[in-house]
């Protein structure tokens, strides 16, 4: 059983409280001016890429539908509000029966993104809406940031697989969260556990240094490691001497053994070493797993090496320098009352700093140069030019309050790389630059 289509949360039976106490706040004050009601527009987007980054990766859209179905106050939650009166009586009544009835549209997970992209559009009554905007922020910003890191590591990598293997440089709930977004970005493995029994991926891992100091000798560290996992193991060589080791792990695995790990030293000089050595041995299917700190540009100097593959942990959930993607969540458009029939007027914040947005229900569409290469995000409100009609980017996610597109991560793991391999060459070089295609805007009517 895929664990990842149940919708379960991680561990908690409410993400009510994951939000900011002003979208109470600001729900009270709109009950009790009589414009709670009002149909309302809400939109994903980022004004910015990471300084040097070629393109966005959304990741997290799965884990936002299991964060709507389970955005309910029970009887602990509504005790919590009341004691510490964070809100009136009449608005914990209308917390009592929340369940979101909107919709949802969005780029689909695993899609990349641009600056202007409306990566999620939340539709509904002010009310309902505005109470998503912190989860919903809380998990696409970390996990896309983590996505995107994942995805640039393994365009780095090529062929050779990664591991991710970070739990331990970040909060343990986070550490699930980023395991499921570097398996969207290309990894191929976690270390995790919770990751592997929540979201059904592959989980690997042997021993580490402490397991071969516990021992006398390496030597009886290795043969217990064998003894107990077989000749097809991974062993650690670089606890003392790694030449030593090599030759020790090679006597008593033999030639099957699976494959030796490297976590420290000149990675590119010591794997050489050992991979000759290995040879000379006649160990010549046993594969070298470096790991040790590694980034991006780390795993691309690490080309030319007879490495097989990579462990990656604090880069990685780190997001590699840019632990969050900037993404906001801004009111478009909301209608004149609380009639459902009012059109939608469009409506946007003008500030100075960088920090407009641009009002109107966006769709949005990747248009193709001559050979079928993405040349520009195209992004707009009112009708859809009839040439991008099929180029469209959002689709349906929550219809009426109901989740219609929960999709197994596997798929989202093609996705990306299908929507990667599309894009223009550039868009995986490691040397800073400009978005890969520019986001370009066309105005018209909001529509209703």
């Amino acid at each position: 059983m895929d664990v990842a289509d149940l919708g379960l949360p991680v561990d908690v039976p409410s993400t009510a409280l994951f939000t900011d106490q002003y979208e109470l706040t600001m729900l009270q004050a709109a009950l009790k001016a009589g414009t709670a009601g009002r149909r309302s527009v809400f939109e994903v987007f980022t004004r910015r890429l990471p300084n040097g980054r070629r393109y966005g990766v959304v990741a997290g859209t799965g884990r936002v539908l299991d964060a709507i179905e389970n955005f309910r106050f029970d009887a602990d939650v509504l005790g919590f509000l009341r004691e510490h009166a964070i809100v009136d009586a009449e608005t914990l009544e209308w917390l009592a029966s929340y369940r979101f009835s909107g919709d949802v549209w969005g780029y689909p997970e695993g899609e990349v993104y641009f600056p202007g992209s409306p990566i999620m559009r939340v539709e509904g009554s002010f009310a309902e809406c505005v109470l998503l905007e912190t989860v919903i922020l809380s998990v696409l910003n970390h996990d896309s940031a983590i996505a995107a890191a994942a995805s640039r590591m393994s365009s780095a990598a090529g062929e050779r697989p990664l591991i991710e293997m970070g739990a331990r440089r970040t909060h343990e709930l986070a550490a699930v969260a980023a395991s499921r977004a570097a398996y969207v970005g290309g990894f191929a493995s976690t270390s995790d556990l919770a990751a592997g029994f929540r979201y059904n991926i592959p989980t690997v891992g042997t021993s580490a240094h402490a397991f071969t100091l516990l021992h006398d000798r390496e030597r009886d560290a290795f043969q217990a490691q064998v003894a107990s996992l077989g000749r097809g193991t991974t062993l650690l060589v670089d606890t003392y001497d790694v030449a030593e080791a090599v030759r020790t792990a090679v006597e008593i695995a033999g030639p099957e053994l699976g494959a030796v790990r490297i976590d420290s030293g000149d990675l590119l000089l010591v794997a050489h070493r050992v991979r000759h050595q290995l040879d000379e041995l006649g160990a010549t299917d046993t594969k070298i797993i470096v790991t040790s700190d590694l980034d991006e540009y780390a795993i691309a100097s690490l080309a030319a090496a007879p490495v097989d593959a990579y462990g990656v942990g604090t880069q990685l959930v780190t997001g590699s320098g840019h632990p969050t993607c900037s993404m906001v969540y801004k009111l478009v458009a909301r209608a004149e009352s609380a009639d459902p029939k009012a059109p939608l007027l469009p409506v946007a914040k003008r500030s100075t700093g960088g920090k407009t947005s641009i009002g109107g229900r966006k769709w949005a569409a990747r248009r193709l140069d001559e050979y079928g290469v993405p040349e520009a995000e195209v992004v707009g409100t009112g009708p859809v030019p009839g040439e991008l009609a099929d180029r469209q980017l959002l689709v349906e996610l929550v219809k009426g309050g109901e989740v219609v597109a929960r999709e197994p991560l596997d798929v989202v793991r093609d996705r990306h790389a299908a929507v990667l391999a599309e894009l223009p060459l550039s868009a995986t070089q490691l040397s800073r630059g400009e978005p890969v295609i520019p986001t370009e805007y066309v105005h018209g009517r909001s529509g209703s």
